[in-house]
């Protein structure tokens, strides 16, 4: 049993469907699950729709539209004719979503929000699935919302291990190929869950945790993993082999090849990770496996943009003691932000974080009843992990840094 997961990247275009169809011809396709996310920048383009039913009611339909315009030109590429059924399945896709903005009672953004993004991966996966049956590849299409369960905290659900591996034992076809989504799942009332930015390489590990798959494959539009994201560093190195540790400490800090979350399982498992180029299918990639040291060993790269630094003293400068950081971070739960970093001395309180949910200014409201408060927007937060003092320099040059933070392994500097 293998797990593949294809990224939108992959599939933006008739020819990068194609490029999957001839991937898994190349490489074999009996019990394999193929996990995909949506096509190109469609996320993107759905998040848009949403922003629009919230805002800008007039341009909804015009939003939706170049989502279907998008779609019907792969279509057409793909099929001879529109008297296909494919035509028909993704029509109902986009009828389904025009009647739940029709009937939606509910202003809970998030949960909007996970009612609508998924479409992407529904669409792509139903266009994907039926041209690899036209072309001989006969499969399953699977709804992903019907195996993996979860609580209903919208936008980034927990999944309920327990429900998901019943589901998935039980109701999982071994034997033959299988199409399915990424990113989504559905909690107690089956309404439409999402795992998170980046969930489909998670949703490939579900899978394979609880089919006790013999490997994960990620396929990506780089060779494999990186010692950096090239789109910021120039030289970028391949690495050929990585431990699940050192893995799970970039994905943790932010890489983005792999999700964080998506590591564990398939530690828990000892399942190995491939991730490879599907420009280049034949390439070896990157082994992520048990006790790998990194090859090779060089210094690795991470940046986060569009951080937030925020900086806390005591107003009376008595000393920030274990009540007020319980207290702080209390509050960075409460208004839902991801903390990337934290810095804190006798009088001072350092935090780098990502403000996914948008509750910047009530958090630093609340903050100000009880501390002196100082921010940072759009900074940047780097990592570098096997750093040397040559790496250090080089990074700091030409940036002014606000916070730097060194451990024997990782160094972390968050810079304006």
């Amino acid at each position: 049993m293998r797990v593949y997961k294809f990224g939108g990247a992959s599939v933006k275009d008739a020819n990068g469907v194609k490029n999957l169809a001839k991937v898994l011809k190349n490489t074999g396709h009996e019990s394999t699950l193929v996990v995909v996310s949506a096509m190109g920048k469609t996320t993107n383009a759905m998040e848009l729709v949403i922003k629009n039913y919230f805002e800008n009611k007039s341009e909804l339909q015009s939003a939706i539209h170049e989502v279907i315009k998008y779609h019907n030109e792969i279509l057409l590429e793909l099929f001879e004719n529109d008297r296909h059924e494919v035509f028909t399945k993704v029509k109902s896709f986009f009828d389904e979503l025009n009647s739940f903005f029709k009937s939606n009672k509910s202003p809970d953004y998030n949960y909007v929000y996970d009612q609508v993004i998924g479409y992407g991966e529904l669409i792509s996966t139903t266009i994907i699935s039926e041209y690899l049956n036209k072309t001989g590849l006969k499969n399953n299409w699977l709804d992903v919302r019907e195996f993996i369960k979860t609580d209903n905290y919208y936008r980034r659900a927990n999944v309920d291990w327990t429900m998901t591996q019943e589901q998935i034992i039980s109701n999982f076809d071994r034997s033959t190929l299988n199409i399915t989504q990424g990113f989504l799942g559905s909690d107690g009332n089956n309404f439409t869950t999402s795992l998170g930015r980046e969930g489909s390489d998670y949703t490939a590990a579900i899978f394979a945790y609880a089919l006790n798959a013999n490997s994960v494959t990620i396929w990506k539009d780089v060779p494999g993993v990186l010692n950096a994201d090239p789109r910021y560093f120039e030289n970028a190195q391949l690495l050929n082999q990585i431990s699940y540790r050192e893995a799970i400490e970039l994905a943790f800090y932010g890489a983005s090849v792999i999700h964080p979350k998506t590591l564990q399982p398939l530690q828990r498992k000892e399942i190995p990770l491939y991730v490879k180029s599907f420009l280049n299918p034949e390439a070896d990639g990157t082994k992520v496996s048990k006790g790998q040291p990194i090859e090779p060993k060089v210094p690795c790269f991470i940046v986060k943009k569009n951080q937030i630094l925020i900086s806390l003293s005591s107003l009376d400068f008595s000393y920030i003691v274990e009540e007020n950081i319980s207290e702080i971070f209390k509050l960075l739960h409460h208004y839902k932000m991801k903390v990337d970093v934290i810095q804190n001395s006798a009088i001072s309180f350092s935090v780098c974080v990502d403000n996914i949910y948008n509750n910047l200014e009530k958090l630093l409201q609340h903050l100000k009843a009880k501390f002196k408060v100082t921010h940072h927007k759009n900074v940047s937060l780097y990592t570098i992990r096997h750093y040397n003092d040559e790496v250090i320099a080089e990074l700091e040059k030409g940036k002014t840094v606000l916070l730097k933070q060194l451990a024997q392994e990782t160094v972390q500097m968050v810079t304006k």
